[in-house]
């Protein structure tokens, strides 16, 4: 194999892929990236036999081929390569060899066909949505994964799709996320219902621009893949029951609170600066008539603050798990929130103030008692 491209380009492809691959395996072969030449191509494969990643990039290919190369090792070598173009090439011995102006490295690759087979994904069922949308809507629901590996299936987000609609839902036990979007046009012939996990969707994000290109997302039988341009993310789907969201929000409220996000995340970052992941205290917060009075206590002191809020809780005392409440406020697309609430002890839901209806989040709330005496 032998063959030339522009080192940047090289670059970006190789860190993409080498979120595939991982990072710390008792098969080395697993912490190397499949490299493979042949018409005008380079394509890069980085795999953990759980999420697969393959991207192309353009290249002067010589002679076709494939090699083996350890991802760190790859990636460090061609950063600091001094010039604009980068050669490799690799001998019948498995040796790759490295250079760039007056830069040369030799490394020792392993044969491709040690290297593990990628599932292939050649389901009927699909969808488009563009890459922006499909960024936020997984920035707006997938810190809400579980990560209690007792059940699997909430480790992911489930995906669904019906009357024209994308939903996604991440919870963990003690909140739901919640992002609702319509699709273009064509896209509701069929309804889906599969679940992916929250790691490769970490990697989703990653991948994805803040542009308008389409990504596509094919659904097979055991794995799901989303094409993003010239890249190819490839994972496994989370098989299970999932959540049935839809019968735990509540329908109804006592009392309904508007409030200026910004101004009440303040206010929950100033009372929470002294609880710690040692000291884990609930925020306390007490809705009252046009104002919501925040309070939080721990060995290392005391904390009070309020926020100005447009309605009357009739001091309503709920308490919450600080880390929560700022992750679904930080996430609610709108400049100001309504917040639902029934009693102390049921869930809440935060939802963005306005007509639209595609962001919704609820947290169980913390019983006092267990903090009282």
């Amino acid at each position: 194999m032998k063959f030339s491209c522009e080192k940047l380009l090289l670059l970006a492809a190789i860190l993409t892929a080498s979120r595939g691959a991982a990072t710390k395996s008792p098969v080395p072969l697993l912490e190397g990236l499949l490299l493979e030449a042949e018409d005008g191509n380079v394509r890069i494969s980085g795999y953990d036999l759980k999420t697969g990643i393959v991207t192309t990039v353009p290249a002067d290919v010589d002679v076709p081929g494939g090699i083996v190369l350890n991802a760190r090792l790859f990636g460090e070598i061609i950063r600091k390569m001094p010039g604009q173009y980068v050669t490799i090439s690799v001998d019948s011995g498995h040796v790759a060899e490295i250079s760039s102006e007056m830069s040369e490295f030799e490394i020792l690759g392993s044969p491709t066909s040690d290297y593990p087979e990628l599932p292939s994904v050649d389901g009927q069922d699909s969808l488009e949505i563009s890459e922006s949308l499909l960024k936020k809507m997984i920035s707006q629901t997938n810190f809400a994964v579980s990560d209690n590996e007792s059940r699997p299936i909430h480790t992911g987000a489930l995906f669904e799709t019906g009357d024209g609609e994308l939903t996604i839902v991440a919870v963990d036990g003690y909140r739901l996320a919640l992002r609702r979007e319509p699709l273009e046009s064509g896209d509701d012939a069929s309804e889906l219902n599969f679940v992916v996990p929250g790691t490769a969707l970490i990697e989703v994000e990653r991948i994805v621009s803040d542009g308008d290109g389409i990504v596509k997302i094919t659904l097979g039988s055991k794995h799901i893949m989303f094409s993003i341009g010239d890249t190819l993310l490839i994972s496994r789907r989370l098989e299970g029951e999932f959540l049935s969201y839809k019968n735990s929000i509540p329908q109804s409220a006592n009392f309904q609170i508007k409030v200026d996000k910004e101004a009440f995340i303040s206010a929950v970052e100033r009372v929470s600066l002294i609880i710690s992941d040692k000291l884990k205290t609930p925020v306390r917060c007490v809705f009252g008539d046009g104002v919501v009075n925040l309070f939080s206590a721990s060995s290392l002191g005391k904390a009070s603050d309020e926020c100005e809020t447009d309605g009357n809780g009739e001091d309503l005392e709920i308490a919450f798990n600080d880390k929560y409440l700022l992750e679904a406020l930080k996430a609610a697309p709108a400049d100001k929130v309504n917040i639902e609430l029934n009693t102390g002890v049921l869930p809440c839901i935060i939802s963005p103030a306005g007509e639209e209806n595609n962001f919704l989040y609820m947290i169980l709330p913390i019983r006092l008692k267990a903090y009282e005496g």
